[in-house]
């Protein structure tokens, strides 16, 4: 689907946005480069002036995604949950929260310099949890909460509030939750 040509200002961005919006899942800044036939950096600055616009789109670690409200795959309702555990259990309180069909948006915690940090994880499949993990890995990253010596938060969404009340129910029996 490259494109011959170099895709101009905002014809591309209205292309990016298109693209995002049809694919339904994230697409990586390379990807979306190759398609408009810009460099990666482009795409970074396009990205970043279709979001001023107020265009819903955020950065995962599997590239970008477009959130779509109304009508949307993507699941309604929405906690935040208090967690605590060492780096080493982080994958299995992600898929913990995915088996249960839960999708793990973000990750923050208070600094005491900086205030909140925040970080999208947006993962809802052990697949998305596989990926995140292994881009952790090797990109030799640090965790947020290892700066806070494990303590953090997690904005959780899910189809429904019974399904946050099971996958919050199995987080406090295997230790994870802050209560």
């Amino acid at each position: 689907m490259k494109n011959q040509r170099k895709v101009l200002g905002e014809e591309r961005r209205e292309m990016l946005l298109q693209l995002l919006k049809d694919k339904g899942e994230p697409i990586t800044g390379s990807e979306l480069a190759s398609i408009t036939n810009v460099s990666r950096q482009v795409i970074v600055g396009d990205i970043t002036l279709l979001k001023a616009k107020g265009e819903p789109i955020i950065a995962t670690s599997q590239g970008y995604m477009y959130l779509i409200q109304n009508g949307s795959h993507l699941p309604m309702v929405e906690r935040i949950i208090a967690s605590n555990h060492l780096p080493e259990r982080t994958e299995e309180e992600l898929n913990l929260l995915v088996d249960y069909g839960v999708t793990v948006k973000d990750v923050r915690i208070e600094h005491p310099v900086y205030g909140d940090l925040i970080a999208s994880v947006m993962v809802s499949n052990r697949k998305e949890v596989s990926q995140f993990m292994k881009k952790i890995k090797s990109t030799n990253a640090s965790y947020l909460s290892e700066l806070t010596g494990g303590i953090h938060l997690h904005t959780i969404s899910a189809a429904t509030k019974e399904k946050l009340d099971e996958a919050e129910k199995a987080l406090k029996k295997a230790n994870f939750l802050i209560e």
